[in-house]
């Protein structure tokens, strides 16, 4: 009990310096949000005018307090550029990007960790030669350009999917699942190699371990050792990579749904970022920022289970 206390403090004091450094970074910004709003043409009356009532002729102290304190409520503020509360704005745009990514956690997980597995145990077999080769062309290729190919075969010649016509989930379920997969998939592609390739290494390593060998001396079968000793001890490193590359996961989330037309939070990320709704970029990069460490904090209570010792 006290290890998970002491994880979650740890998750706590993070959130607490991502949000400190978030804020004031945007802060320090050239630039005022107001002129974003009303165009350059603007009159300074005007500018001096909205500013005010954007509250950000204020001390940043008190306006640091104020957001602290509101995130707290579950309020985010309100955008600048879409004049709402940034929580109603984003909880339309939430709930498919974060689908998006679980299903390329799923994907990177299901296809994976078998083929590592494969590998491992079939280790420079011919299959496993052509294998590596191929994961090292798409462990090269980046998750946009990955969509880009799946949306020219699947898309456009195969016409398996239909480029653009994406259904949100409130409207029809399965029909989102199915136009999500080909952009969780361009997601997944890059991880499925890291991860094999992690997977396999990290078992032929043990498997030359002391533990092993006095497992096959006490008469056990090669694959009772396998699963029973090898591909547990093994599974602590890839546990890990997994939870660091969540954020990448995420981050390859929003990028991919430009290329598949998603509307997730990526497009209002983007549009954010270049109109200057400092509200919107700090509260999208905190909610991802807490993704990670809750991805973080599951991995860690996670080790529990393949060795006990890690919680000493």
């Amino acid at each position: 009990m006290k290890y998970v206390l002491k994880k979650l403090l740890t998750m706590i004091i993070t959130l607490l310096a991502v949000s400190i450094l978030v804020f004031f970074a945007f802060s320090l910004i050239p630039g005022n949000p107001a002129i974003s709003r009303l165009g350059t043409e603007a009159t300074q009356e005007s500018i001096d005018a909205l500013t005010h009532e954007m509250g950000l002729d204020r001390p940043v102290m008190v306006r640091f307090g104020e957001w602290v304190t509101g995130i707290l409520r579950g309020d985010f503020g309100m955008s600048y550029s879409y004049n709402q509360p940034v929580m109603k704005l984003l909880s339309q745009k939430l709930g498919t990007t974060i689908l998006l990514s679980l299903m390329a956690i799923l994907l990177t997980v299901l296809l994976a960790f078998p083929l590592g597995i494969y590998m491992a145990r079939n280790s420079d077999s011919k299959l496993d030669i052509a294998l590596t080769t191929i994961n090292q062309i798409i462990m090269a290729i980046p998750s946009f350009f990955s969509g880009i190919l799946l949306t020219l075969i699947f898309g456009v010649t195969l016409k398996v999917f239909t480029p653009g016509a994406f259904v949100s989930y409130k409207t029809n379920f399965m029909g989102c699942l199915g136009y999500l997969f080909f952009p969780a998939l361009s997601i997944a592609l890059p991880k499925v190699t890291m991860v094999s390739k992690l997977l396999k290494d990290t078992a032929l390593s043990e498997a030359n371990k002391d533990y092993v060998r006095t497992a096959y001396s006490r008469g056990n079968r090669t694959k009772a050792v396998f699963y029973n000793h090898v591909l547990k001890n093994a599974m602590i490193p890839v546990i890990t990579f997994l939870g660091m590359t969540f954020a990448d996961i995420i981050a390859g989330s929003i990028i991919v749904e430009q290329v598949f037309s998603v509307p997730g939070m990526g497009r209002i990320l983007l549009t954010s970022i270049s109109g200057r709704d400092y509200p919107v970029v700090e509260a999208i990069i905190l909610i991802l920022a807490a993704f990670v460490v809750v991805s973080n904090l599951v991995v860690d209570l996670l080790y529990h289970k393949f060795d006990p010792r890690i919680h000493v």
